[in-house]
């Protein structure tokens, strides 16, 4: 089960040397070794769900994202009578996976205007600091965008009862009742 991080941490290490040859793989392999058996991490569970059709979805709507997010920053910094709010948002996520949540947390920090901050795992919750987010309208924006990153990230990976609780938090955010709530089965 921890084949695709060995694998993964192979890939990491030749990015990291720009190499894709066999010293960079032999090397790879040997730092991969020695990192697993030192850092003994619990293992992770994989969903072993994969929808290419939502993969290619969250990618191309990240790709999106990271061009519009550097070209509004851009903008910020050379506008020159507005001065960019700044903010602390706290985004409730659905699903309670480690995974997912370190997924949604990286996928947030590289789109140009926000930063998570920290994390609560046990109430599953991302404190991010987002430029440009002054207003309360301003930090619900971001707060649901970053949720949305959740849902696609889930649609393209995630198991199907963290899809059904994703569903479930879109159904009640349509209905106007507090979407984390109701994926915890509680009422608000």
């Amino acid at each position: 089960r921890q084949l695709p991080f060995f694998l993964w941490l192979i890939a990491l290490w030749m990015l990291l040397w720009g190499q894709f040859t066999v010293l960079a793989f032999l090397t790879g392999t040997v730092v991969a070794v020695f990192v697993t058996s030192v850092f003994r991490l619990p293992p992770v569970e994989l969903s072993g769900r994969l929808n290419p059709w939502w993969l290619l979805v969250f990618l191309v709507q990240f790709l999106g994202a990271v061009v519009k997010g550097s070209l509004v920053v851009a903008w910020q910094v050379v506008a020159p009578r507005r001065q960019p709010g700044v903010s602390i948002v706290a985004v409730p996520l659905v699903t309670d996976d480690d995974l997912i949540m370190a997924h949604v947390g990286v996928t947030a920090s590289l789109i140009p205007g926000s930063l998570v901050l920290e994390t609560d795992r046990d109430r599953r919750i991302l404190y991010l600091h987002v430029l440009g987010a002054a207003t309360d309208d301003e930090v619900e924006k971001q707060r649901r965008m970053v949720q949305r990153w959740e849902s696609r990230l889930v649609r393209a990976v995630g198991s199907t009862a963290q899809l059904q609780a994703v569903r479930a938090a879109e159904d009640a955010r349509a209905q106007g009742i507090d979407a984390w709530h109701a994926a915890k089965g509680e009422r608000s």
